[in-house]
């Protein structure tokens, strides 16, 4: 049963990428030819921007902030209604992921998916190695609250209400993002879950059994809630700030100090933090690339004059 449970463990991770769709190619143009006169051409680089920082790449959707709701306009709480419309439209591209992925999303299959099922091979051998004390359990179990819901959601209020009173519409992006990202991802960790009911080190013999869990079947091992939801928002925050590699250092170490802390509280094995991870990291990817405007790159924004004067040892900047 076990083997089942990873090969199905697998095939469900490898779709985690793939919700990008392979898309027509579109036929060249003549060069004598010149647009419609009520036909908006973007500028260059302009609307192909987010795909480029997104690596799987995904139609682009609606947006998420549209001009309609900048914040110089009467647009505050517009985005919020059409929220539960988009995820219901995520989980449909997540759920039916592997009938249309894209051939060249196939190394990343290989490297999550392998990495994950290495892992889960060892995962046992690993927990009886590592060194469990109390003082190392209790700063584990303290850390870890950083990667509950009831900070995560704070996190992205914080920066969609933060950026709506500076009138900085890419930081209100960032937060409405990571909502329908931790929305996304707590979908997802809740059926995983439930399918795999996978022990956690403590219980049974610390054989990480699937489908033999003492806990509810929601609340088991596999995967990681805490790394799929930190991984997530630190996906976004990374997407929405690629220039400025200290906040990517300091979303994706924040991520990183969950998950360690996961591990040190002998709440999960290491092959469910890498699927946690994994598939929290490309669900952000995903939603940044399917819902970000593009044309909020091109505005400064108070964050970003801020920011830019920001330094970190240097080498952050």
């Amino acid at each position: 049963m076990e083997k089942f449970a990873c090969k199905l463990c697998l095939f469900l991770l490898f779709s985690a990428p793939a919700f990008s769709q392979n898309q027509p190619p579109q036929s060249p143009q003549p060069a004598s030819q010149t647009p419609p006169a009520d036909q908006t051409t973007p500028p260059a680089n302009a609307a192909g921007q987010s795909r480029d920082r997104s690596v799987i790449k995904p139609k682009p959707g609606a947006e998420a902030i549209k001009p309609k709701d900048y914040s110089d306009s009467t647009g505050y709480w517009h985005p919020f209604s059409r929220e539960a419309k988009y995820i219901v439209m995520d989980q449909k591209n997540i759920w039916t992921s592997p009938f249309h992925t894209a051939k060249n999303q196939a190394k990343w299959w290989l490297i999550f998916g392998g990495a994950t099922g290495a892992l889960i091979a060892t995962d046992k051998y690993f927990s009886r190695q590592v060194p469990h004390t109390g003082t190392i359990n209790t700063i584990g179990t303290d850390v870890s609250y950083l990667g509950e819901a009831y900070t995560l959601l704070p996190i992205g209020a914080a920066m969609y209400f933060g950026g709506t009173a500076a009138h900085s519409d890419h930081f209100r992006e960032t937060g409405l993002l990571t909502f329908e990202a931790l929305a996304d991802v707590t979908v997802l960790q809740l059926s995983l879950k439930s399918v795999f009911d996978r022990e956690r080190p403590l219980e049974g013999s610390g054989n990480g059994e699937f489908e033999a869990s003492t806990s509810p079947r929601y609340n088991s091992s596999f995967p990681s809630g805490h790394a799929i939801e930190t991984f997530a928002l630190a996906s976004v925050v990374a997407h929405e700030y690629p220039h400025k590699r200290w906040v990517k250092f300091l979303a994706y170490g924040y991520a990183v100090g969950v998950v360690g802390a996961r591990l040190a509280a002998d709440k999960h094995f290491p092959g469910d933090v890498m699927a946690g991870g994994a598939i929290g990291w490309f669900v952000g990817d995903f939603v940044y690339g399917h819902r970000h405007n593009p044309a909020l790159d091109k505005k400064p924004t108070l964050t970003e004059r801020v920011l830019d004067h920001v330094r970190i040892g240097g080498m952050l900047q």
